[in-house]
């Protein structure tokens, strides 16, 4: 059984959203999830000006937060993350920062490692915020992969063989295809993960 930790940073729910799909289609594979997020590092201040982010704050508040104990646990690791000027969002790039350890002793090497995002615009970062994580994983001795072209959903998602990634939108809403693609992504990382464990 593959055991898949989805590690996410959301501020208004978008990438929860879809780490709650990726959840989904992993446990349809009979995969051992642990859905978590990152520690918010913004001041109360900050969030209490968005009604937006205040909700989700409230709604996601059950999630687990994500240790490098749950990275050690894990087979195959995806990582979600609003992208920021091109990059992860700094709570996610914070909690990566912590992994030395690990990487230390080799506790990263040979996972299977994925992400996703999300930005307001069609060319807000997307594709920069994942390539920016792959080259984290890469240091790792990680094996990054990625959904490519392996199903047409993905061309109907926007076309990004990187990883899935969500075009907001100054209201806040994405198209829900986005979601389908997420899975398709979580579905070859469990299935690439169960040729490894063998």
């Amino acid at each position: 059984m593959v055991k898949l930790a989805i590690i996410y940073y959301s501020a208004t729910g978008t990438n929860y959203e879809m780490a709650k799909a990726a959840q989904e289609a992993a446990s349809k594979q009979d995969a051992e999830v642990r859905l978590l997020r990152v520690a918010e590092l913004a001041p109360e201040k900050a969030i209490a000006s968005n009604a937006a982010w205040k909700e989700h704050i409230e709604a996601a508040k059950d999630v687990p937060l994500a240790t490098t104990d749950d990275l050690d646990w894990a087979d195959a690791i995806l990582f979600g993350t609003p992208t920021r000027f091109g990059n992860a969002a700094a709570p996610l790039r914070q909690f990566i920062d912590t992994t030395g350890g690990l990487w230390a002793k080799g506790k990263l090497a040979n996972k299977v490692v994925s992400a996703f995002t999300s930005a307001q615009n069609p060319h807000g970062g997307q594709e920069a915020t994942i390539l920016s994580l792959y080259t984290t994983f890469y240091h790792w001795g990680a094996i990054v992969v990625a959904p490519g072209y392996t199903d047409p959903l993905l061309f109907k998602a926007g076309g990004n063989p990187y990883g899935a990634s969500a075009t907001v939108g100054e209201k806040g809403h994405f198209d829900p295809i986005v979601l389908d693609a997420v899975k398709v992504q979580t579905k070859r990382m469990v299935d690439i993960a169960e040729r490894l464990n063998k």
